[in-house]
């Protein structure tokens, strides 16, 4: 049996007006997105949390691109992320799929996760595994998982730095003005 090499990982960290960011890629794609953070140490730990083996490099174009529109984006301007190269290897069909209605969803808009099960053509119970598709989304902002919802279009969970807080605060950028959630699903600010 012949093996085949695994994709390079190559990453940046850059910082925002929302902390530091940090961005992996293959030569397929933009393989990994961390949100801000309010530490370079801390979001680099956490980009090779997933991508142990990642080396720090100069971003082609395209992921320049991509870095120059994160930062325009946490600047408060309306970015649209949706025709960025990902590299989405190692995740199912069925996660890709949910990953690409995700994309579907535009600055300042919500739906929720039936709502994304529907559009998929799955029943009610496929919500909680749109639920942890979003929890394990590798490129998150990229694919919006911030604009995916809990039922009755409550805040929700948030796995990223700052969890709901964060949650929130992206949503507020695009315009999207929601009630508080439980104080529970509070965390820190990015």
């Amino acid at each position: 049996m012949e093996d085949f090499p695994v994709a390079a990982h190559v990453y940046q960290l850059f910082q925002t007006a929302s902390g530091f960011c940090g961005m992996a890629w293959t030569g397929d794609g933009i393989a990994r997105f961390q949100l801000p953070t309010s530490d370079a140490v801390e979001t680099e730990r956490l980009l090779l949390r997933r991508l142990p083996q990642a080396e720090p490099g100069s971003p082609p174009v395209h992921v320049a691109e991509a870095i120059a529109a994160v930062k325009r984006y946490f600047a408060g301007e309306t970015v649209d992320f949706s025709a960025i190269k990902l590299d989405l290897s190692g995740q199912s069909d069925f996660l890709k799929s949910i990953y690409a209605a995700t994309r579907g969803v535009g600055w300042g808009k919500t739906t929720t996760y039936g709502a994304l099960a529907r559009e998929l053509g799955a029943g009610p119970a496929a919500a909680r595994h749109i639920g942890q598709a979003m929890a394990g989304n590798p490129v998150a902002l990229i694919i919006p998982c911030h604009r995916v919802l809990a039922a009755g279009g409550k805040l929700g969970g948030f796995s990223a730095p700052g969890g709901s807080t964060s949650k929130l605060r992206m949503l507020e950028l695009e315009g999207v003005r929601l009630a508080p959630g439980d104080p529970a699903q509070q965390s820190l600010a990015f």
